[in-house]
């Protein structure tokens, strides 16, 4: 079917492809690359760890705090906002939205983090509620979600350059044998059939958010082999599909194949199963900034209540409450905060140092390992048509490639395609030495990084680095949960979502071992709904 915004798009980027060429055959010269390192301010980090602060210099007093400004804070503050002005957030940063945050300059806006929304399910009525606000979803038509097709990611959609060939879909197919494609026909049909299934209690085998799957014991012992294992004891040698797995497992989890749970494997593939009356389940919603744009939406109404180079670092359960202290960056002095009850929505690596040790919470920190990330935003002087094979889409990776390949920032706009293009390039930093990683990545100057890029994007454009005009490139340290063997259905993560005394809660997207928007979205209003039943618990009882 051609929709009106395919019909526009498509109608306006053949008028413009040719001018583009053109202009980007016309680049002969090597440029001078402008660019930044940027990142999470590390300096406060350093900060928290060393712990050295003045006593406080003032008391602020509240209902909730919330400690953490990422999209599972800001789905708390907004649950909160409904019931409550009595509350206060807090962000280390300058902006909202930890890894999905955005940014943008004259030639557009691009993500820094995620870039999208698969089309979500029917678990979390929370989340379509607030879809249907943000006007995502426009409607329903047979009791099915109608989305906003300026917000479905416009055809086409997935690219994989192999054999040096851009071919359609990121699933290899061109140019590999018959045994190989034989094995990955196999495989998705047995990922289909997972996608399918139920337990005995009717319970999704595997569903978003990861609590609402089945507890069935012949699906959790997944979780205690490797993807890599699962794929050798099912007969899966091909080279294509390891290589394809292990991207998704990359993409996802920032993890290989050795490192990435069976269970967190299947997953990728069997959690998906969104319904629209516009749309397929696998179906993606994103925007030029990525989920960014969904960031602006929840932090609608509630800025007033946000307070940013706020770096709390120590929360503490009192007689009547709880106690959190924070550092403002730009007072330079410390303030107390004396709240009825908390939320603290940032990862546990965070909560360590931020809890006393004598609160005692029964899990081992050590299990929360978070996968570094590096991501550049490239500013282009014009559109990468110059290929072989398929049209320039959305989501374009490099066959045999460790990064992930890179986005068209520009891939969702109606209109003439711009003068510049900015493309995001996504590479999680793979591999089971975490820290030794980590200190690599920082230490790396800006040179060393645009030379890894380059030396990538190269393969399917020789002649990029011609029409570079800017690369910022922004290091994650800690990007995302890794879901590695055992620990989706381990105590430790389990316990980590207890909450401590009925006055402190938790949300992040950790707690569910699988860093994506919906658990986030799911764990912040959660606490927020727990939060607020302490409250009125505590005022029934005065």
């Amino acid at each position: 079917m051609i929709t009106r915004r395919k019909f526009v798009k498509q109608t306006l980027q053949a008028a413009a492809g040719s001018s583009l060429l053109l202009s980007s055959m016309q680049a002969c010269k090597p440029r001078t690359i402008a660019g930044s390192m940027q990142g999470p301010n590390a300096a406060l980090g350093h900060k928290l760890r060393a712990m050295q602060f003045d006593p406080p210099s003032e008391n602020i007093h509240t209902s909730v705090v919330i400690v953490g400004g990422g999209v599972a804070g800001l789905s708390a503050a907004r649950y909160l906002k409904r019931a409550t002005n009595d509350f206060i957030l807090l962000e280390l940063g300058d902006d909202t939205g930890g890894n999905s945050i955005g940014g943008s300059n004259a030639a557009g806006a691009y993500p820094w983090g995620a870039h999208y929304l698969p089309l979500p399910g029917n678990n979390d009525p929370e989340l379509m509620a607030f879809l249907q606000d943000a006007q995502v979803i426009t409607g329903y038509e047979n009791d099915l979600p109608v989305y906003n097709e300026y917000y479905l990611c416009f055809d086409p959609k997935e690219r994989l350059y192999i054999n040096h060939y851009w071919q359609d879909g990121i699933i290899p197919h061109e140019g590999i044998g018959i045994k190989d494609r034989e094995q990955i026909e196999r495989f998705l049909a047995m990922m289909n059939d997972f996608r399918q299934q139920l337990d005995a209690d009717g319970r999704e085998a595997f569903a978003i958010p990861v609590d609402c799957s089945s507890q069935d014991a012949k699906y959790r012992q997944l979780d205690a082999i490797s993807m890599e294992t699962f794929l050798q004891n099912n007969g899966f040698t091909s080279p294509y599909l390891h290589w394809y797995v292990n991207y998704c497992c990359a993409d996802d989890y920032g993890s290989s194949l050795t490192e990435t749970s069976a269970w967190a494997g299947i997953h990728y593939f069997a959690s998906r199963k969104g319904k629209a009356a516009n749309a397929s389940y696998d179906s993606v919603l994103t925007w030029p900034e990525g989920n960014y744009w969904l960031v602006k939406q929840l932090r609608k109404n509630i800025a007033s209540h946000i307070y940013t180079g706020a770096l709390a670092y120590h929360i503490e359960p009192t007689n009547t409450g709880v106690d959190i202290l924070y550092y403002d960056t730009v007072k330079k002095q410390t303030i107390k905060i004396s709240a009825q009850t908390a939320i603290v929505a940032t990862p546990q690596f965070v909560n360590q140092r931020m809890l006393p040790g004598k609160i005692n919470r029964s899990l081992d920190y050590t299990r929360f390992e978070y996968a570094p990330w590096m991501v550049a935003n490239i500013t282009l002087s014009a559109s990468l048509e110059e290929r072989k094979g398929e049209q320039l889409c959305w989501d374009n990776v490099i066959y045999g490639s460790d990064a992930v390949g890179y986005v068209n920032a520009s891939h969702q706009l109606i209109s003439f395609l711009p003068e510049q293009n900015i493309i995001t390039y996504y590479k999680p930093l793979l591999g089971k030495d975490i820290r030794a990683i980590r200190q690599q990545a920082y230490q790396r100057n800006w040179n060393e990084w645009k030379d890894i890029i380059l030396k990538d994007l190269q393969q399917p454009h020789p002649r990029i680095e011609q029409y570079i005009e800017r690369m910022d490139i922004w290091v994650w340290g800690h990007g995302m949960i890794k879901p590695s063997p055992g620990f989706i259905w381990s105590t430790d993560r389990k316990n980590a979502a207890a909450p401590v005394g009925e006055k402190i809660f938790f949300a992040h997207s950790d707690l569910s071992g699988i860093s994506i928007f919906e658990h986030a979205f799911y764990h912040g209003h959660t606490a927020a709904r727990q939060a607020l039943n302490a409250l009125l618990t505590a005022r029934s009882i005065l």
